[in-house]
């Protein structure tokens, strides 16, 4: 007798700025309750065998792969209190589902690069921490592109949307808006009151995320030109999304809007 196999899930998340939302920063309690709470629950519902994150802070000419049986953190953060560079997150590797993912992405074109050293960045421990502070699901990490190339990033998506098929999920880890000195300096109390900046850009990547024909999704997800690699990972995730609309959170921090989504079927 065969066992089903539920399609995991693809998600896309907002990471917050640095280790923060694990320092309980309060311009982050939106995004930390997403985490803790509904994030945390759709992997508990249906447990993937491993996941695949795409993550902002890795860029390369072509897609890396973490391959190692475990990986260190990478503290790739400066200035923050000595507690964050004691997070720890001993979530094991997946050498197989690494290689699995190097035969997907080779079949299919894309030149791949294997690293079985490299840490897991903040793009990673930081959202898992959270999301799965068991650490008890298998993680493989893979980088966005140095091109920031749409088209290359909904395709990556749309090969790696066959894994849920196999139980493992595609998480997606960056910050949809990304300008950091304007958000620095709104932490500080010194900005400037609410701004129209991204409130349009937000609109209209909900409305993408939630149209449920992944060949109309992709569509209008190439409209964008180069955005910051913090966004490729939400390319990446509206690939791979297939034919259903997105379950969408709200997750704003300041006058910023955010949100979280996630391809459950």
């Amino acid at each position: 007798m065969t066992t089903q196999i539920s399609r995991a899930p693809a998600m896309f998340v907002q990471h917050g700025g640095g280790p923060m939302p694990l320092l309980n920063d309060p311009h982050h309690e939106m995004l930390i309750r997403y985490m803790k709470g509904r994030g945390a629950q759709i992997l508990a519902e249906n447990r993937p065998k491993a996941i695949v994150l795409v993550t902002a802070h890795w860029e390369t000419d072509h897609p890396s792969i973490s391959s190692g049986p475990s990986h260190p953190l990478y503290y790739d953060y400066y200035g923050f209190p000595p507690e964050s560079y004691a997070i720890k997150y001993p979530a094991p590797g997946s050498p197989q589902v690494a290689k699995r993912v190097q035969d997907l992405l080779t079949q299919n074109g894309f030149k791949v690069t294997m690293d079985e050293k490299r840490g897991w960045d903040h793009g990673v421990f930081v959202p898992m921490v959270m999301l799965r502070p068991q650490a008890d699901i298998p993680i493989v990490q893979l980088s966005v592109l140095n091109s920031q190339d749409a088209n290359e990033h909904l395709r990556y998506g749309q090969v790696l949307s066959s894994l849920r098929d196999e139980g493992v999920a595609v998480i997606g880890s960056g910050m949809t808006f990304h300008n950091m000195r304007t958000m620095m300096s709104r932490f500080s109390g010194q900005g400037s009151s609410k701004s129209n900046v991204n409130d349009s850009f937000e609109k209209n990547l909900s409305e993408a995320f939630q149209t449920p024909s992944s060949t109309d999704r992709i569509e209008k997800m190439k409209k964008w030109e180069a955005w910051t690699e913090h966004f490729m990972p939400a390319l990446v995730v509206a690939g791979a999304g297939g034919d259903v609309a997105a379950e969408e959170k709200d997750v704003s921090m300041l006058d910023f809007k955010l949100s979280s989504f996630a391809f459950l079927s």
